[in-house]
């Protein structure tokens, strides 16, 4: 186990429960919400304007809404100029128009007569028959957002139309898409509330405090994410890095996958070859048998990670090409961005096959080893779960540090040599433990006997294989999110 077994010493055990104690109070700098937490929050907001300002819940819930549910604004902007604001958002003290319980009025919509108790009518008083209002607030609610902003249907009467009159005019099904607006124009405003991103998830995360910068949270449905640019989790790269990876791959993704093919010859055979696992050790099939890394294609006894996840431009080829210095330039960027896209996407591949993995270990894996090995219980093979989970956590640093190194200046060599080095080392790590969870654990769930002593050392072993994986991941994720300042250091 090489160096691993390092880690199996009380002191270490310590730092890492220390880890993981600090691991869980990042965790809660950040809350999942339910609809109906948002709603009783949203509600919350809504009582202490009403209460404040001494004004009905249905006004102070459309004011709300125009200050974009910012409380504070609104309460300094009343107090400076109540007036001026009851003006603009339509809250009229006083009806502008008047009659009796007994009068029969027109409606101004469809023009018909109709008595008192077939009238409605804003703060402002202009009576429409219910049919016109239904009409009216329907096809305001079926247009969108818009109908959080419903004004009195007088051309000339910019009376506001709360949710208290939409309650009593539309149907239920009506009055809760009203209720989504609603839900949905406070969370989308709010600095501290985003929904998560995940397609048909209902859920939002709250930040305790505003966060403009990378921010990795959870929600309930499982979707992991950056708070602050809703993309998928991409430490240790920033979110503006992010933005323009995504924008060159989007221009440059079909062109690297034309030159990227699904299989490559091995070195030895040159029979083609496809990849269907998460690691990078090849092996070529009978008879040939021989073992190269997928990426440079070397020999697999001779792979070192810390040299091959390195960029080496072939500038020995381009002078025997003899090609004009423009035509240089634009080869040595070509292969540059698909050297870096294809461990991009090649990462992203392992992280989607460790996925199923661990999915596969979840649901019939640890059956098969407790019903095998009977001396087992479920709960001492968590710790297979957990290098699992380890792998795909890596797998998706990993994949980001290579956009980090795409976006290196290259006139910078020494922490170019020190991002390699710490990336080099990492994936190493990440690739022994992905060859251990994949192959260590077969001989265990083929056997009929029990293995107990042979078992103990592969725990022994996985374990300690994905605590050094995570010890190097997180001197690699601290160094890149610092900018390599140990370089400026010296």
């Amino acid at each position: 186990m090489d160096d691993e077994s390092d880690y199996m010493y009380d002191d270490e055990e310590s730092n890492d429960q220390e880890d993981y104690d600090e691991e869980s109070n990042d965790q809660e700098d950040y809350t999942v919400l339910k609809e109906e937490e948002i709603a009783k929050l949203q509600e919350d907001d809504i009582n202490e304007v009403s209460n404040v300002l001494c004004i009905s819940q249905s006004a102070a819930c459309f004011v709300l809404t125009q200050f974009n549910w910012k409380v504070i604004d609104l309460k300094d902007d009343w107090f400076a100029d109540e007036d001026g604001i009851r003006q603009k958002m339509g809250l009229l003290e006083k009806p502008v128009v008047q009659f009796a319980e007994k009068q029969r009025s027109i409606c101004g919509i469809c023009f018909d007569g109709y008595n008192y108790g077939w009238m409605y009518w804003a703060a402002c008083g202009h009576p429409y028959c219910g049919q016109c209002w239904r009409g009216y607030v329907s096809a305001a609610i079926k247009d969108g957002p818009l109908c959080l902003m419903l004004r009195c249907p007088e051309p000339s009467c910019r009376a506001a139309v709360g949710r208290d009159l939409v309650l009593v005019l539309v149907s239920k099904q009506e009055y809760e898409r009203y209720r989504y607006y609603l839900l949905r124009s406070y969370v989308e405003q709010h600095l501290k509330i985003k929904w998560c991103p995940a397609p048909g998830c209902k859920y939002a995360v709250k930040v305790d405090s505003f966060a403009n910068r990378g921010y990795d949270v959870s929600c309930l449905c499982s979707n992991s994410y950056c708070w602050n640019c809703t993309e998928e989790n991409h430490r240790p790269v920033d979110c503006e890095t992010v933005r323009k990876w995504i924008m060159k791959n989007k221009d440059s993704s079909q062109n690297a996958e034309w030159i990227l093919v699904n299989t490559k010859p091995c070195p030895k055979c040159k029979r083609p070859i496809q990849k269907n696992q998460g690691c990078h050790h090849m092996t070529c099939s009978a008879p040939c048998r021989y073992e190269f890394c997928w990426y440079c294609l070397k020999k697999f006894e001779s792979y070192s990670a810390a040299c091959c996840n390195a960029y080496r431009g072939n500038y020995d080829e381009m002078k025997e090409l003899k090609l004009e210095p423009d035509k240089k330039k634009l080869k040595h960027h070509l292969d540059r961005y698909v050297h870096y896209y294809e461990r991009w996407a090649s990462n992203r591949t392992s992280k989607e096959k460790a996925i199923e993995s661990l999915n596969e270990v979840r649901t019939k894996h640890i059956e098969e080893l407790v019903s095998k090995q009977l001396y087992l219980t479920k709960l001492e093979l968590i710790f297979i779960i957990e290098a699992w989970q380890q792998i795909i956590e890596c797998r998706q640093v990993l994949r980001w540090s290579y956009a980090y190194g795409y976006y290196m200046p290259e006139d910078e060599p020494l922490k170019a040599k020190l991002f390699e080095h710490l990336q080099g080392h990492a994936e190493n790590r990440l690739e022994r433990l992905h060859k251990c969870a994949v192959t260590g654990l077969q001989p265990f769930l083929s056997s009929e006997e029990e293995l107990k002593d042979s078992f103990n050392k592969f725990r022994i072993e996985l374990d300690a294989l994905t605590r050094a994986t995570k010890d190097h991941f997180k001197k690699l994720v601290t160094g890149l999110e610092n900018g390599l300042s140990e370089v400026d250091g010296d």
